[in-house]
C-alpha cells in the first residue's frame, strides 16, 4: 500500500466510514454447539458520535476505550450495527468503571446508557466500581439478524466504555483476567493468530511527536524506507491540537546550524519564536519568523491555544508527502521481537479495528516518550531522581526517589455575550474562596502525578486533573463571591490526552549530567545544541499546603545555561544494539532532562537519529558503530542538514 493510500485509509477510519470487520459489525464467530457470544469493541463502533478513543491506559487495562468528553454537556451517541447469529434472549455485559470512585465521589459523573435497537437497558453504566469490570446490563430480546447498539452519554463528564458482550447463555460471564480477556478478544473478534506484516523497513520509528516525525523525515530524505507508528489520529504529540504545548527551545545553533530545519518545516510559529526573533533580529531564522508574523499578525498563544495554532494538518501533509515514509496512525506498539541483543520487529495494534501489525526492520527508533520500545526490548533505563551522592549534581536530591516532572492537562474558557451555565460537581475536588484558582485558562503549571508512576497510574493521574478542572470551574461559576465575573465564560476546551514530561529514560553510552552542561564539556560527537535552562518542576508549596497528596499546580525552578551541544552517544541504547532514541526518553539524568526535554530540541534529536540511521543502514553497522567508525560522515550530514531550502532561494528538493 502506498503512503498516500494508507494515509487516506486512516482518515476514512477516523471519520467512521470504513466498513468494520468481524464483531465490529460483521458476522460474529460462533463455536459449534455453544450458545452465541458476541463481543463488540466500543472503539470499533462505526459512528463514534461525540465520543473519543482513549488509548493512554490500554497497556494497563487491556484495550482502548471510548470516552464521553463533553465538558459537562452530553456528547452525541456512538452507534454501530452488529449481526447476531440467532434471535432470542441475550444477557448484555458492558466493560466500564466509575472513574471518580478512587476519590469516593458520589454520584459517579460518567453515567451513560446502552440502547439496544433504540431501547435503553435498565442499568445505568459508569456508576459503580473503581476498577475496570464487566457490569451486568440485564437480559434483552433480540429478533435479529442485525441489532443497533448505541452509547447514550448522560452527563458529558467522561463516561467510558471499553466493550459490550451479548451472550445467549444467561449464565455466561466474560473473563476479567487480562490474559484471559486478551484470548477471549482474539477468539471473538476472529483475529489472526499472527500479526500481519506491514512491510520491510530500514528504520521503524515508534512515536509520532515532534522527535519521531523529524526522525522519520530525516531518514526518509536520506533514502531509507521508514515506518512511522503513532497511536493517535494526529502527529505532533505534545505539540498537537490534542495537547497544545507550544514549541520551546531554539534551532539553528552552532556547531550545526542546519539542525532544526525540519523542525521549522513542520512546526507552527509560536511565542518563543517571536520572542527570539525580536531579541536577535539579525539571525536568518529570525528574519523568516518576522516575515511570517507580518503576514499573519494575530497573536499566537504558546500553550492552551485554539487548535489551529498547532497545525496538525501541516505535520500530516509534510509526512504524507515523503515517498519513503509509511505512516501508521491510530497504531499502538504492544510488543517487540528479539534476536539476541537486537530488535527484529515491533508489533502494534490498531486502536480502532484491533488488527495487529508486525513491523520488521534493521534499525529502530524509540520516540514514544515513555521509552516503550526500550522497555519491551529489555533496554537499560532509569525512572525518577538520582541521588546527589551518585551523580554529584548540585540540583539532585540528597536521596534518590521516584519523583518525576508531571503531566499537564491544560484548558481554557471563552467569553460569550450572555450568561453560560455549568453544573455543580459535588464529586469533583472541593474548592473554597481561599483555595479556588481564579482564572480562565490553565497553562503548563496545571500539572499532576509528580509523585506517581506516569505509566502504570496514568489514567488516575489524568482523571485527577479532570476532577480538578471541573471542580474549580464549577466553584467559580456557581459559588464564588465574584461568580458574576465568570457568568459569561464558557469552558471550551480541556485536554483529555495528557502532556507528559517524564517517565522512563533509556540509558546510552553516555548519561548526560548537570556538570557536563554547566562546564560546557566538549564532546567529540557533539550534535544537538540545547538552549533551554535546566528547568525542573516541583509541586507548588502553596498547593501542597491546601491539597496535601492531591497537588495539581506546579512550580518551575530554572537555572540558566549557555547553549550546549549534547553527545550523539545519548541517542542510542547501551545494551540493545540497533535501538536509537529521540525525545524526553534519551540518556540523561533527571536533572539534565530539565534542559533537553523541550520540543524543538527533541526535534533536532530526531533529525540526528535519522541521519545516523542512514549511515548505519548503508554501512551495515550499528548506531554505536556510527560513532566508532563513521563519525566524520555523521558530522557532514549534520553540517548539510536535511531540511528543504526556502522557496524564495531554491527549489523544494532536499539538500544533497
Amino acid at each position: 500500500m502506498s503512503v498516500s493510500c494508507r494515509y487516506a485509509a486512516v482518515l476514512c477510519l477516523n471519520a467512521g466510514v470504513l466498513v468494520l470487520s468481524s464483531a465490529h459489525g460483521g458476522e460474529p464467530a460462533a463455536s459449534a454447539g455453544r450458545p452465541a457470544v458476541v463481543l463488540v469493541e466500543a472503539e470499533g463502533f462505526q459512528n463514534l458520535g461525540g465520543w473519543v478513543v482513549d488509548q493512554q491506559a490500554m497497556d494497563q487495562m487491556g484495550s482502548p476505550f471510548l470516552l464521553a468528553h463533553g465538558l459537562g454537556t452530553p456528547v452525541d451517541d456512538a452507534v454501530t450495527t452488529v449481526r447476531i447469529p440467532d434471535a432470542g434472549k441475550y444477557r448484555v455485559w458492558v466493560r466500564t468503571r466509575d472513574w471518580i470512585a478512587p476519590w469516593n465521589g458520589s454520584p459517579g459523573p460518567g453515567r451513560f446508557r446502552v440502547l439496544v435497537d433504540g431501547k435503553a437497558l435498565s442499568a445505568t453504566f459508569g456508576t459503580v466500581g473503581e476498577s475496570w469490570h464487566w457490569q451486568d446490563g440485564g437480559v434483552v430480546e433480540i429478533r435479529g439478524p442485525n441489532v443497533r447498539l448505541a452509547l447514550d452519554d448522560l452527563t458529558g463528564f467522561d463516561g467510558r466504555c471499553d466493550a459490550i458482550v451479548l451472550a445467549a447463555d444467561p449464565h455466561f460471564v466474560p473473563p476479567h483476567d487480562l490474559a484471559e480477556m486478551d484470548a477471549f478478544r482474539r477468539e471473538r473478534l476472529g483475529l489472526p493468530a499472527s500479526p500481519s506484516d506491514a512491510g520491510q523497513f530500514d528504520l521503524v520509528v515508534t512515536g509520532g511527536g515532534i522527535a519521531g516525525a523529524c526522525a522519520a523525515i530525516s531518514a526518509a530524505r536520506l533514502g531509507l524506507q521508514v515506518a512511522l507508528i503513532q497511536d493517535r489520529p494526529v502527529l505532533g504529540g505534545n505539540n498537537s491540537s490534542e495537547v497544545r504545548v507550544g514549541l520551546s527551545g531554539h534551532i539553528g545553533q552552532e556547531p550545526y546550524p542546519a539542525l532544526g530545519d525540519v523542525v521549522a518545516e513542520i512546526g507552527p510559529v509560536g511565542y518563543w519564536d517571536l520572542w527570539a526573533a525580536k531579541k536577535y533580529p539579525d539571525r536568518p531564522e529570525s528574519r523568516r519568523v518576522l516575515e511570517i508574523m507580518e503576514k499573519n499578525p494575530e497573536k499566537k498563544t504558546h500553550n492552551a491555544g485554539p487548535p489551529s495554532n498547532y497545525r496538525d494538518d501541516k505535520k500530516l501533509a509534510i509526512v504524507a508527502a515523503e515517498p519513503n515514509i509509511h505512516l501508521f496512525l491510530n497504531t499502538h506498539a504492544t510488543a517487540v521481537e528479539m534476536q539476541g541483543d537486537r530488535i527484529t520487529a515491533v508489533v502494534a495494534r490498531n486502536i480502532r479495528d484491533s488488527r495487529e501489525w508486525r513491523f520488521p526492520g534493521r534499525l529502530f527508533a524509540d520516540c514514544t516518550g515513555d521509552g516503550t520500545i526500550g522497555f519491551l526490548s529489555g533496554a537499560y533505563y532509569r525512572v525518577g531522581r538520582e541521588s546527589r551522592e551518585e551523580t554529584g549534581e548540585s540540583l539532585a536530591p540528597e536521596e534518590a526517589d521516584r519523583m518525576v516532572m508531571g503531566t499537564s492537562v491544560q484548558w481554557y474558557a471563552v467569553e460569550e455575550n450572555q450568561a453560560v451555565e455549568f453544573p455543580d460537581c459535588p464529586w469533583a475536588l472541593a474548592f473554597t474562596e481561599e483555595t479556588c484558582q481564579r482564572m480562565t485558562r490553565g497553562d503548563w503549571d496545571w500539572e499532576t502525578g509528580l509523585n506517581q508512576d506516569q505509566i502504570t497510574q496514568f489514567e488516575l493521574i489524568r482523571d485527577h486533573a479532570l476532577r480538578v478542572v471541573y471542580g474549580n470551574w464549577s466553584f467559580l461559576k456557581n459559588h464564588a463571591a465574584d461568580k458574576a465575573k465568570y457568568a459569561p465564560w464558557r469552558l471550551t476546551w480541556v485536554a483529555y490526552v495528557g502532556g507528559k514530561r517524564e517517565s522512563r529514560r533509556l540509558l546510552g553510552d553516555v548519561v548526560l549530567q548537570q556538570q557536563d552542561i554547566e562546564s560546557g564539556r566538549k564532546w567529540p560527537d557533539a550534535c544537538v545544541t540545547c538552549t533551554w535552562g535546566i528547568d525542573l518542576h516541583y509541586p507548588s508549596p502553596e498547593n501542597s499546603e491546601h491539597f496535601p497528596g492531591h497537588e495539581f499546580r506546579s512550580i518551575a525552578r530554572s537555572k540558566k545555561i549557555e547553549p550546549y551541544a549534547i553527545p550523539y552517544r545519548c541517542l542510542y541504547s547501551q545494551n540493545i544494539a540497533n535501538l536509537m532514541m529521540a525525545g524526553r526518553n534519551i540518556s540523561v539524568t533527571h536533572v539534565a532532562l530539565g534542559t533537553v526535554r523541550v520540543q524543538k530540541t527533541t526535534g533536532m534529536m530526531g533529525e540526528v537519529v535519522g541521519m545516523a540511521a542512514s549511515l548505519a543502514a548503508k554501512q551495515k553497522t550499528t548506531p554505536r558503530g556510527v560513532y566508532e567508525n563513521h563519525l566524520a560522515q555523521l558530522k557532514q550530514l549534520m553540517e548539510r542538514g536535511v531540511g528543504k531550502k526556502p522557496p524564495s532561494t531554491a527549489s523544494t528538493e532536499s539538500r544533497p
